[in-house]
């Protein structure tokens, strides 16, 4: 019985062993894998580099440093969104400040070319709180910042122009309302003066009298008529 637990236990130790001895050969194995991937990034070969780095953090996901070295491999392919994820997952692992001063400054790089000028603020802010002493993250954080209000500055003139065109489209349509209803009322007015204008020639007795149709339908005042000059007349030969 004392033959089998010892072999039992033997043979666990074994395993144990076993296993230990093959995570140091995967941990070996990822170093060599980084170290080929660092003379490809010198190469300039970026795509085979990224390669090499992938392998390495296939055997060893908690590589600091082959995480930190695909994310620069990745952004010097101008692969800015990609690289910017892979930096923060860089960063989760890196072992110390200054690792992770390294970190946030590239990833601040990556946001400065996609024109996240705010996000990279915050990227070399964090950098600096690691590493305060580094002179090239503190150019990059005021060129940043300096950038950022540019941006936001031209931002708000163009809101305002906006809103400027906007009420000056209001206004202008404004005054053609009152244009177009000045133009119906003076129109109107016009019309009611045409109409008064006609209704004072049909109206006027000085136009009526001297109208040649009146002179036949109506005698003057003083015209005799026709019995009149009669007995006028027998009136003077009496006499």
């Amino acid at each position: 019985m004392k033959n089998s637990i010892f072999i039992i236990l033997l043979g666990f130790t074994t395993l144990l062993f076993s296993q230990e001895k093959s995570q140091k050969d995967l941990e070996r194995e990822a170093r060599k894998d980084v170290r080929e991937g660092n003379e490809l990034y010198n190469q300039l070969k970026f795509e085979e580099a990224e390669i090499a780095y992938k392998k390495a953090l296939d055997k060893n996901p908690n590589y600091a440093k082959a995480s930190y070295n695909l994310g620069n491999t990745i952004f010097q392919q101008n692969k800015n969104k990609e690289a910017i994820f892979q930096y923060d997952l860089a960063e989760k692992i890196a072992p110390n400040k200054m690792s992770k001063a390294e970190v946030f400054h590239n990833m601040g790089n990556s946001f400065m070319k996609e024109k996240q000028y705010d996000k990279a603020v915050d990227a070399y802010k964090n950098s600096m709180r690691n590493n305060s002493k580094d002179e090239e993250t503190r150019y990059n954080l005021a060129m940043a910042q300096k950038l950022l209000k540019n941006k936001q500055d031209k931002e708000n003139k163009d809101n305002k122009d906006k809103k400027d065109d906007n009420k000056d489209d209001k206004n202008k349509d404004k005054k053609d309302k009152e244009g177009g209803d000045k133009d119906k009322k003076d129109k109107k007015d016009k019309d009611q003066d045409k109409g008064k204008d006609k209704e004072d020639e049909k109206g006027d007795p000085k136009k009526e009298k001297d109208d040649p149709q009146n002179k036949n339908q109506k005698p003057r005042p003083n015209q005799l008529s026709p019995e009149q000059m009669k007995q006028l007349l027998e009136a003077m030969n009496n006499e």
